[in-house]
């Protein structure tokens, strides 16, 4: 009899594991899942893979591997890094475009550009993954407005106003916190208050997530429309000049903005950054090869992490510590403020329960865990974001 008791224990506590898995797996399905940040583009270009190829354990993320994680509407970087500039930067862009447009044209069954809030919803109505596109870094409209309306018409649907280096209009993060000497004072000066205005005009939305103090407060009070942090996290839980403090998230807040989390373990662990060094120190030799054959420290540091991946796994901080950072914007601003905007494809390490794009689920199985409501789970997933996408297309 005590055998039989054990045995309907077991049972009832499998089957309510089980449920459990299902019910968030069944939460994450029914939800419109956005990820605001994704730099596949980039990387596809500088692997000379396709988006459309099978690239598990090659890149974070694959057309395939997209549906496998939930993600419906995924808004691709159109990025180039400090070393393009006037006369190649805004050509590196059009080509950018032109992949994704390639990679929709070849899938059209599972693909579609999205340009529209009516498109999202066609998009997650056809169960096609809706590709959107966000312009990393002001830089790449080399300081022309009529490239900025060009790269709108083409579907760009927000633009990062700086990268880590900041443009004769608009300071960045990396260079106040340098202290730079740029030529120029911090902050927006008239012609980047001119590109606030055009983006607001045309529909496209502010991002401040690179950009520094003084150029975040500028942006804040020349826009008309909500703005948002495509992948950012808390200064308050790591304190590094690329996360948002208090009174920023006070600020974006009352703009009515959202703020989309950045997976990246340097920004929402303060103990990797230390780590991450002595680990760069160590390959220090490798490194510097690696940049006589390609200039950016970017690429570079990120060949070494995927080099030796068992050493850095090492290092990553929990998928609890990334939820932490949502759970301090919720307190501080409330649940409408905030998303999701990974950085896959683009960071070298990310909290080790998420490998790929596969893994979104289980930000929504820690959500639930924590007692957030399915209406609340919804809006973090991806219906905050809608909300400030309509409001900038009105």
């Amino acid at each position: 009899m005590k055998r039989i008791i054990s045995l309907l224990i077991l049972g009832s506590v499998f089957a309510s594991a089980t449920s459990k898995s299902q019910d968030y797996k069944s939460l994450h399905k029914k939800a419109i899942v956005i990820d605001t940040h994704n730099d596949f583009i980039s990387t596809g270009i500088e692997k000379k893979v396709s988006f459309d190829q099978d690239l598990k354990g090659i890149t974070h993320s694959d057309l395939k591997r997209m549906k496998e994680g939930g993600v419906d509407i995924q808004i691709f970087s159109i990025f180039c890094d400090e070393n393009y500039g006037n006369g190649t930067a805004y050509a590196f862009a059009n080509r950018e475009i032109d992949s994704l447009y390639a990679y929709v044209a070849r899938n059209p069954s599972n693909m579609m550009i999205v340009k529209t809030p009516i498109e999202l919803n066609m998009a997650v109505k056809e169960k096609k993954l809706g590709s959107m596109m966000g312009v990393e870094g002001g830089h790449m409209i080399e300081d022309r407005i009529d490239y900025l309306e060009a790269l709108y018409k083409r579907g760009a649907r927000y633009m990062t106003l700086t990268w880590n280096n900041s443009t004769a209009w608009a300071s960045s993060a990396a260079d106040e916190r340098a202290k730079n000497d740029l030529g120029h004072p911090y902050g927006l000066n008239l012609f980047g208050e001119q590109v606030v205005r055009k983006m607001n005009e045309l529909g496209m939305i502010v991002d401040i997530s690179h950009v520094g103090e003084k150029t975040f407060y500028d942006a804040i009070r020349v826009t008309t429309k909500p703005v948002i942090a495509s992948h950012s996290c808390t200064y308050a839980l790591c304190p590094v000049p690329r996360n948002m403090t208090d009174d920023q998230i006070r600020a974006l807040g009352k703009n009515n903005g959202v703020i989309n989390l950045n997976f990246y373990s340097g920004f929402v662990d303060s103990t990797f950054s230390s780590k991450n060094n002595a680990f760069i120190k160590k390959h220090q030799a490798e490194k510097d090869s690696m940049l006589k054959v390609n200039p950016s420290d970017f690429y570079a540091n990120l060949f070494i992490h995927e080099k030796y991946k068992e050493e850095m796994d090492n290092t990553r901080p929990s998928i609890k510590l990334l939820v932490d950072h949502l759970d301090h914007i919720v307190k501080l601003i409330g649940v409408n403020h905030v998303g999701l905007g990974s950085d896959f494809d683009g960071i070298n390490s990310a909290p080790r329960e998420l490998n790929d794009v596969t893994n979104m689920p289980l930000i929504t199985e820690e959500l639930m865990k924590r007692g957030y409501s399915k209406a609340d789970i919804f809006k973090i997933l991806g219906g905050n974001f809608i909300r400030v996408f309509k409001a900038n297309q009105q």
